[in-house]
């Protein structure tokens, strides 16, 4: 009995141990936090209805080193692409003032602060820096190791040094992945 008691505490805490999971905020909340510890932004660009949003977020955004990375290096948003959160940003204020409630699992109306940011397809991870401008918008399905390029890249600001189409490509090919898939 002390044994299986044992066994059965061990799996429970081992799963606990590994489980991690991204500390996901509001665009508001980040915006906010931004003021106190300045830290680059990871905006999850999403709709209810987008069958490669949900992959993303069960393949990629539940990887274990996908999450401990983006917890330390990136205020991370949830942002419903379609959805009625009204946010501020830039000292404009951003509505859907179209959503219509009956269809919150489908397609809706696209949020103004959707248009506002570029994003025209899902998912779009948009990466913005310190001060909460956009270095740049990420478009479609990343698996861990494609996202932990996009990742190291902005978090340590190498891209600043990516001046052009042929040290873009060298700092590709060169990237070498350490995420377990």
């Amino acid at each position: 009995m002390k044994k299986e008691l044992l066994l059965l505490v061990l799996m429970f805490t081992g799963g606990l141990i590994n489980a991690q999971e991204i500390n996901w905020l509001t665009f508001n909340e980040a915006l906010e936090l931004q003021k106190t510890t300045p830290k680059k932004i990871m905006m999850d660009a999403y709709t209810n209805w987008c069958g490669p949003c949900k992959m993303l977020d069960k393949n990629t955004f539940q990887n274990k080193d996908v999450a401990a990375y983006v917890n330390a290096n990136f205020y991370a948003v949830k942002f419903n692409a379609e959805g009625k959160e009204s946010i501020t940003y830039q000292e404009n204020t951003y509505g859907n003032p179209n959503f219509n409630p009956a269809k919150e699992n489908q397609r809706n109306s696209v949020h103004e602060f959707t248009r506002a940011l570029g994003v025209n397809a899902y998912p779009t991870i948009v990466f913005l820096d310190e001060a909460a401008q956009v270095i740049t918008p990420v478009r479609g399905y990343q698996s861990p190791q494609q996202l932990e390029l996009y990742l190291k890249l902005f978090s340590t600001d190498k891209y600043k040094e990516l001046d052009n189409q042929e040290v873009v490509n060298a700092y590709f090919e060169a990237f070498v992945p350490e995420f377990v898939e």
